[in-house]
C-alpha cells in the first residue's frame, strides 16, 4: 500500500495523507489523545472516527492542497459516512487485495525496521479480524456506488501500479482479484475554500 501511494503521488501529484501516520504522530506527541490512541492501536482496534477525521481535516487545511490520497481510511462505515458528510465525498476507492498469509509476512518483515508497535503477529491477526468485521462493509458500500476498484497486490509493485494507473486514468473500470483482505485508499479531490 505504501509503495503504491508513493507512486500515485509521484505520478499524479495528490497530497498523500496517511491516517496511520497521523495517528502515530499524535501518539509520539505524548498528548492525552495520543496515549488513548496508542492503547487502542496496540489492541488492533479502530481509533474513534472523530479523532481520525479531525487529524485528517487539520492536515488537509494545513497542506493548502486540493487533491488528496487518503491512505488507510475509512476503515468502518461510520467513518466513511462521516468523512463524506463532514469533508467531501470521495472520487474513488482503491482496495488492494492480498491474502492474509502474504500480508502477514509483509507486515512482519516491515516490523523488523519500522519500529511500529502494531507490526507483530498477535496484533496483525487482531487487525485482520477487525478488517473483516469493520472494513469489508466499506468495500461493499463503495462497490455498490461504483467507486471501489479492487486491485491485486500480489504481483510485483510495478505490475500493481500498472493496474492502479489504468483505474486512475479511467482505462479500466476495475481490476478484480480474490477478496481475502484489502486495504482501503480514498482519492478525495477538494476545491479551494471547501474546508472551514
Amino acid at each position: 500500500k505504501g509503495t503504491q501511494c508513493e507512486r500515485i503521488v509521484a505520478k499524479y501529484g495528490h497530497t498523500h495523507l496517511s491516517a496511520g501516520d497521523l495517528l502515530r504522530d499524535e501518539v509520539k506527541s505524548g498528548s492525552q489523545v495520543g496515549q488513548q490512541c496508542e492503547a487502542i492501536m496496540k489492541e488492533g482496534k479502530l481509533v474513534p472516527m472523530e479523532v481520525t477525521i479531525a487529524l485528517l481535516r487539520n492536515a488537509m487545511v494545513r497542506s493548502g492542497a486540493r487533491d488528496f490520497l487518503v491512505d488507510g481510511f475509512p476503515r468502518a462505515m461510520d467513518q466513511a459516512l462521516a468523512f463524506e458528510q463532514m469533508i467531501k465525498p470521495c472520487r474513488m476507492v482503491l482496495a488492494f487485495d492480498c491474502p492474509e498469509d502474504v500480508m502477514e509476512a509483509r507486515l512482519l518483515k516491515r516490523g523488523e525496521t519500522s519500529g511500529r508497535s502494531d507490526d507483530n503477529a498477535a496484533t496483525i491477526r487482531k487487525r485482520f479480524e477487525t478488517f473483516v468485521s469493520q472494513s469489508m462493509p466499506v468495500i461493499s458500500h463503495y462497490e455498490q456506488l461504483g467507486k471501489c476498484h479492487r486491485i491485486s497486490a500480489i504481483p510485483a509493485p510495478e505490475e500493481v501500479f500498472e493496474a492502479v494507473q489504468a483505474v486512475v486514468e479511467g482505462k479500466a473500470i476495475a481490476t478484480i482479484a480474490p477478496p481475502p483482505n484489502e486495504d482501503v485508499q480514498m482519492v478525495v479531490p477538494l476545491t479551494p475554500g471547501e474546508l472551514h
